[in-house]
């Protein structure tokens, strides 16, 4: 009986299931029903569309309760001043040198394959895109006014400081600090919880998300930009199996092969969703319970990653910077090469939290270099594909930095990292979610 449960299938092959079956059902329905009204309105945009954005809704329901808790519950752990500094330091400095080497590789091998025709070049072409705020404005914004708003309009980084500054001070108050900590810690515990719940409909969600992009996303639609479309792609796959690899051996000497082996799930989930902070449930509860990173450190970098670290989308940008010049036959400079790469960097902490944050993102890049932004309108087309890759590489390179990070600060447990079974007796979601499976 024991090896006949061993044998069901885990939450990792029901998702591939559900992304597999959601693709060929999508692509069926579309062959079988080419321009039909009804599969528009009714499955389309209803059964998918309900099923897929009810999936959304229940992650990003747990993002904001789950980064205040969990920051919170993390800080408390860390009541030196000087321990929160270093953290914090180390953190931006690995996320910063991260996206600084995506985008000057991306940029690279862009003028290499050189994926831009200026034949492509169109005058309707058009695109508006919102504008970036101030650098004074960013900074202005960083402290919330108001917290609870804050928190009801999902600001990420106003949520972090508060939560920051709320951990810090309930680690400094004695022995009525050490009640609050406990309070939020069994807090923590619920939230971990329901996500085991919701997990278990991740499959449905996913199958319905795919039977949906697969209905709606045309091939046509990339065909004047196949050779961008596939230049980011590769670029992006390096980046997460060459470069991350790397860095984690490089900075931790830990084998990159069971951390990718281990990272899955989390992959799967943010391909799926294309939102980091849809999966930062999922990612905390796998650093922790699968990679073995101590609460104090992944409660930290990681809600901090979902928010400024945006390696996949400062790839996009480098690639498109390239691509949009050779489309209008502009020549760059090595100076203003090494200005895309200092803007969008640094970009990558500006614009957090704001809407649209890649696009604006890349706007601000191609404002900078005197590139037109309606060029932007040409890779639009092909964004949500690349998007969900971008978002699988994104939240890679967040759990390369907690480990490097973990490791570096002794808060690292290298017994749970070298077990592949490691989490079924912690209840991680991904057991919990097999094990209520087989009952």
């Amino acid at each position: 009986m024991a090896q006949t449960q061993q044998k069901k299938l885990g939450l990792t092959g029901k998702i591939l299931i559900g992304m597999g079956t959601g693709i060929l059902f999508g692509l069926l329905l579309r062959n079988l029903f080419p321009e039909s009204q009804f599969l528009q309105d009714y499955i389309t945009d209803g059964i998918l569309n309900v099923i897929g954005t009810i999936f959304i809704s229940s992650l990003q329901m747990l993002v904001v309760p789950l980064v205040f808790i969990s920051l919170v519950c993390g800080t408390c752990s860390l009541s030196e001043p000087s321990t929160l500094g270093r953290l914090g330091g180390k953190t931006i400095a690995f996320y910063l040198f991260t996206t600084a080497i995506a985008l000057s590789m991306a940029i690279i091998i862009a003028l290499l394959i050189h994926p831009g025709n200026a034949s492509l070049a169109a005058e309707n072409m058009q695109y508006s895109v919102k504008e970036a705020p101030s650098l004074a404005n960013v900074l202005i914004n960083l402290v919330p006014r108001n917290p609870i708003q804050a928190m009801t309009e999902g600001n990420m980084l106003q949520i972090i400081i508060f939560a920051v500054i709320f951990g810090f001070a309930v680690a400094h108050i004695g022995e009525r600090g050490k009640r609050v900590a406990a309070l939020f810690t069994d807090l923590n515990e619920v939230i971990m919880r329901v996500v085991t719940l919701i997990m278990q409909l991740a499959p449905y969600g996913i199958f319905a998300l795919m039977a949906k992009l697969a209905l709606t996303l045309g091939i046509e639609t990339f065909e004047s930009v196949v050779n961008y479309f596939f230049v980011v792609l590769g670029v992006l796959l390096i980046h997460a199996f060459v470069v991350y690899p790397t860095l984690l051996k490089a900075f931790s000497g830990l084998s990159p092969l069971l951390f990718i082996r281990k990272m899955r799930d989390v992959q799967l989930f943010a391909f799926s969703t294309a939102s980091s902070n849809a999966t930062l449930p999922v990612t905390i509860e796998t650093c922790e319970h699968r990679l073995g990173v101590d609460n104090k450190v992944a409660s930290f970098t990681l809600p901090l990653g979902a928010t400024i670290n945006m390696d996949g989308t400062a790839i996009m940008q480098g690639v498109a910077t390239v691509f949009i010049a050779q489309v209008f036959g502009i020549d760059l400079t090595i100076t203003d090469y090494a200005m895309v790469v200092v803007t969008a960097t640094l970009a990558s902490i500006g614009t957090a939290g704001v809407p649209g944050v890649g696009l604006i993102m890349l706007a601000m890049v191609l404002n900078q270099v005197g590139l037109p932004v309606e060029g932007i309108a040409l890779i639009m087309g092909v964004d949500r594909l690349l998007d969900m890759v971008r978002t699988a590489v994104n939240v890679t390179g967040d759990s390369v930095a907690t480990l490097v990070i973990a490791k570096s600060e002794g808060a690292f447990n290298e017994v749970v990292f070298h077990d592949t079974q490691a989490g079924k007796t912690t209840g991680s979601f991904v057991d919990q979610v097999n094990y209520e499976a087989k009952e």
